[in-house]
């Protein structure tokens, strides 16, 4: 599986991506998931992908080689949004020449991209495509794209990242979600390719691959759960049957009439009407039956 997280920021672009794509007792394999195509001084764009590895890799090479009729290709085009619909193509020229025999084995066309970078003195932008080859777009009220394992990496980007977020902590954010993910799904793995992007730099910023002996990944990974312990042991316990509206931290009041949805058992089950006395345990009937 896979675990890719682009991020869109005043500053720049953040992408994350680890490199397992499967993962078993005595079977893992290890693939790059992130391509940069650069052109220094004109273009960085960066590309992420989930799904199939051949699917993938074919839509990499296809798109570095083509060329439409009119000339343009990925390495000339004058904007993000027409490089993305490069890309876009791309998908669905692999799709019509592979999905027919892939399905006759019965595997499904699954392809995820997350595509970004600047072309120029354009802003920078960043894309999420789909199989079918369409795509959407980051904007201030979406500033980041998940493809693979999302779910466990999702609620620290929610609560920290906007676009104002500086490039350094959306790189420490976007750790945290991969940290998050690899704990929770043996499906993601080390190593990671880590890619920053400084705005009009139009060259990569920075990058490093973090594998196990990375030391700033180990401080995430050591420090995150304690600290998020301590806060969790911070939080107040909650207050049952409080008397008075004015205590803090009520859970429960006393004049609260919330029920719970009870089951009715069967005739026959159960005390007797009337009877509020708490069934026995097997060990107290048997105590009882020796008397």
């Amino acid at each position: 599986m896979t675990y890719c997280v682009g991020m869109r920021l005043n500053a720049g672009l953040v992408f994350l991506s680890d490199s397992r794509t499967n993962a078993g007792v005595d079977q893992v394999g290890t693939f790059r998931k992130m391509s940069v195509f650069e052109l220094p001084g004109d273009r960085t764009m960066v590309m992420m992908t989930s799904g199939n590895l051949s699917i993938s890799q074919s839509i990499r090479q296809l798109i570095a080689d083509s060329q439409r009729e009119d000339g343009r290709s990925i390495w000339n085009v004058a904007s993000m949004h027409e490089a993305a619909r490069i890309v876009g193509d791309a998908v669905r020229q692999v799709h019509a020449r592979e999905a027919q025999a892939l399905s006759e084995f019965g595997i499904d066309f699954n392809v995820s991209i997350i595509f970004g970078g600047q072309i120029g003195n354009e802003r920078c932008r960043l894309f999420q495509i789909y199989s079918a080859g369409n795509f959407i777009e980051a904007h201030d009220e979406n500033t980041y794209f998940q493809i693979g394992e999302a779910k466990y990496g999702k609620p620290i980007i929610d609560r920290v990242v906007g676009p104002a977020t500086s490039l350094d902590d959306a790189a420490k954010c976007a750790l945290i979600s991969m940290d998050s993910t690899l704990r929770s799904n043996v499906s993601v793995g080390l190593p990671l390719d880590l890619l920053v992007y400084e705005s009009g730099a139009l060259a990569v910023t920075h990058f490093v691959t973090i594998d196990e002996r990375n030391q700033y990944f180990q401080m995430i990974r050591n420090t995150w759960g304690d600290q998020l312990k301590r806060v969790f042991e911070g939080l107040e316990n909650p207050v049952w049957d409080a008397a008075a509206e004015s205590t803090a931290h009520v859970l429960h009041s006393a004049t609260t009439t919330s029920q719970p949805v009870r089951v009715s058992p069967p005739a026959g089950f159960g005390a007797p009407a009337g009877s509020r006395t708490p069934l026995q345990t097997l060990t107290q009937q048997f105590h009882d039956g020796q008397q």
